[in-house]
């Protein structure tokens, strides 16, 4: 039986139009009812006197609609469909009505088993009934207007009226999907026509053996129900493995095409009813330290033991799903305007509270959600499952428990998708031009000597020019051209530190690193090789760190920027007070700088607060013996406070803006002639 297909829905546009098909077809369905059934006569002796094997015929339709299941990619039953054999040999033995209660009531339970909701209950059993009414007619006309008799006669009416009663069933029901979604009609009939017909084709030839049966001997229905129900036992065994695929088979809830076939249903639901669905995101955090210390057992255990916890008492309307890893999935249907959708997401942090208890080992779980929501988020799976995954990266990044999509989190616009494939092209050829790095000094306050320089990216795009380097850090930092754009920008900054040095310069190369960076071992393995490579001290390459990158993972984060120091190489904290724990990390990172935001800097004369501020910093950090760089520092009268405070060096327009690598040095021996 062809019911409810599972896609992507957008609003209808034309709601009056898809009530009134739907009404239409009720009506229809009535009143060719009533036409049969009065032209047609009550079975012979009256409804008691009926044969036991019509009740047995009708008793196995019943039993057919007992355990509904998915097949075929179509929300049905296997079984709903084997119930089609037992509603044909009921008209061609007992009449029209016979076979119309005995469709409506497996119709009926069919939809009790689904929990469908009323009028999607009434609107099959009416479409039903006009296929068979239409199935009736075209049977009475083959089978006794034939210009000829007999078996052969028989046949072909049997298979002509049950080919219409499919294809009736099959266009009314890709109407009403038309309407409701607004894909094609011809699309949705031959995918159900493509995906039954061998199916239906197969019960409408059985059919006429089962009235056969029913003529000669009840127990000869009976009989036949054991081949019959064979057939149910393989399209439940397909069935089943079709739900394998749609199932994770460690914790046993769905994978993301589970999830997606769920949402997507929900979906339709909530376009009709005018109610919310919340799709929810989930990422646990340190979960690869879980597996590098306890084995990756302990992790499938913890695994399962977050499914069992988010299961247990869950709501009509809720849906789980692993996504893969350390991801699971929620969606909350049925949401009214009553309902706070951050609600659920305060539900699947507090399943994360209490620690996991392994064996031994006692287990804090920890984790980030995102919440998207149905319509205001997005109008299909696709949207909201990528607008939830952006909300869950920027609570990540903000260190929260959860956070709702706003679409200024979304960095991926079309125009950014575009200039991320163009840096990643740029990026796969290293002598692709593009790519390039401008200096600008940070000058010993003390004596005006240059230190130091720091590498700032410039990306000049073949069509649009010179691209603001924000704009490339925001587009690539949530893709693998991160990773890559990181590595290029260290090749170049290494091989110019190897020139200066050579040209007898000694300077030291700051470059600035991103959050991806410093989660990853293998950045510190990539760094060793280079500096290997290029014949430069590790020590002279400075590596600038934001407090939101040790925000984003902490404990992963020290981990790594500890073996950068080990290795030699200095660690800057930048953009320093302009987080909420800088204290903190001071205590525990080997931090060998610090460097005063430009926002306290520049106006530190006019502005008491940030004086204090920048005073404060700089006592900080002689008290922690780190040395302190101010940035920003662009006139004289600055630069003259920050010396007398003991601020150790400067980096600001004052002195000089980023430049072209021949540009620096120019620079540089022009400054040099006049110290």
């Amino acid at each position: 039986m062809a019911t409810t297909l599972m896609r992507n829905t957008a609003p209808r546009e034309h709601p009056g139009r898809y009530y009134g098909f739907m009404a239409a077809v009720a009506i229809a369905a009535v009143a060719g009812a009533v036409a049969v059934s009065v032209a047609s006569s009550a079975p012979e002796g009256g409804w008691f006197g009926v044969p036991f094997a019509f009740w047995l015929t009708a008793g196995l339709a019943m039993v057919a609609e007992l355990r509904p299941t998915r097949w075929g990619g179509l929300w049905m039953s296997p079984m709903a469909s084997i119930y089609l054999v037992y509603v044909l040999a009921t008209m061609i033995t007992w009449g029209f009505l016979p076979a119309l209660i005995v469709q409506s009531a497996a119709i009926g339970m069919l939809m009790v088993q689904l929990k469908a909701s009323a009028w999607r209950a009434v609107f099959n059993i009416s479409q039903q009934g006009v296929a068979l009414v239409l199935a009736w007619y075209v049977w009475d006309a083959v089978a006794h207007g034939a210009v000829w008799n007999g078996e052969a006669a028989q046949l072909l009416a049997v298979f002509a009226a049950g080919s219409v009663w499919t294809l009736t069933s099959f266009a009314l029901v890709a109407g009403r999907h038309s309407l409701r979604t607004d894909d094609g009609y011809l699309d949705l009939f031959w995918q159900w026509f493509r995906s039954e017909w061998a199916l239906r084709a197969t019960q409408i030839a059985i059919a006429p053996i089962v009235a056969s049966a029913a003529i000669s001997s009840w127990w000869l229905v009976a009989a036949s129900a054991i081949p019959i129900f064979a057939v149910y036992r393989i399209l439940q065994t397909a069935a089943d493995r079709e739900r394998e695929a749609d199932h994770d088979p460690l914790t046993g809830l769905l994978n993301r095409k589970g999830f997606q076939q769920a949402v997507d249903g929900k979906l339709t639901d909530a376009t009709e009813t005018g109610t919310a669905v919340a799709v929810l995101i989930l990422d646990l955090d340190r979960f690869a330290d879980v597996n590098s210390a306890l084995g990756h057992q302990v992790g499938d255990q913890l695994l399962i033991e977050l499914a069992q916890r988010f299961e247990a008492d869950k709501p009509k309307g809720k849906v789980i799903a692993r996504l893969g890893g350390d991801e699971f999935a929620f969606m909350w249907s049925e949401l009214d305007g009553m309902t706070d959708p951050m609600e659920c997401a305060r539900e699947i942090r507090a399943r994360l509270d209490a620690p996991i208890v392994l064996g031994d080992a006692s287990v804090e779980v920890d984790g980030s959600v995102g919440v998207a929501v149905f319509p205001d988020d997005g109008p299909d799976f696709q949207t909201l499952f990528r607008h939830a995954d952006i909300a869950m990266y920027e609570s990540k990044q903000r260190a929260s428990s959860f956070a709702r999509y706003a679409p200024e989190f979304d960095h991926n616009s079309p125009e950014r998708l575009l200039l991320l494939g163009d840096v990643r092209r740029t990026l796969d050829h290293p002598d692709t031009p593009g790519v390039n790095l401008y200096y600008q000094p940070q000058v010993r306050l003390v004596d005006g000597e240059v230190i130091g320089a720091e590498a700032l990216l410039r990306y000049h795009h073949p069509e649009r020019g010179i691209v603001n380097p924000a704009e490339i850090i925001e587009t690539a930092e949530h893709s693998s051209v991160m990773r890559m754009l990181t590595e290029r920008v260290v090749d170049i900054a290494l091989r110019q530190l190897r020139s200066w040095n050579e040209s007898g310069y000694d300077l030291r190369m700051a470059v600035n690193v991103s959050v991806r960076d410093l989660q990853s071992p293998e950045f510190t393995d990539f760094l060793t090789e280079r500096i290997d490579a290029y014949g430069v001290n590790a020590e002279k390459l400075q590596l600038e760190i934001t407090e939101s990158a040790l925000m984003a993972d902490p404990r992963r984060v020290v981990v790594n920027v500890q073996r950068l120091s080990d290795l030699g190489v200095g660690i800057s904290l930048d953009d320093f007070g302009t987080g909420f724990s800088s204290m903190q990390h001071l205590r525990r990172l080997p931090v060998t700088e610090i460097k005063i935001d430009k926002s306290f800097v520049t106006t530190l004369i006019d502005d008491p607060d940030n004086a204090a501020i920048v005073s404060t910093t700089i006592d900080l950090g002689r008290a922690l013996d780190v040395e302190v760089v101010a940035e920003g520092v662009e006139d004289e009268k600055v630069r003259k406070q920050l010396e007398g405070w003991g601020c150790h060096a400067g980096q600001g327009w004052h002195f000089a803006k980023p430049m072209a690598p021949d540009a620096f040095e120019r620079w540089m021996a022009d400054h040099r002639r006049t110290q």
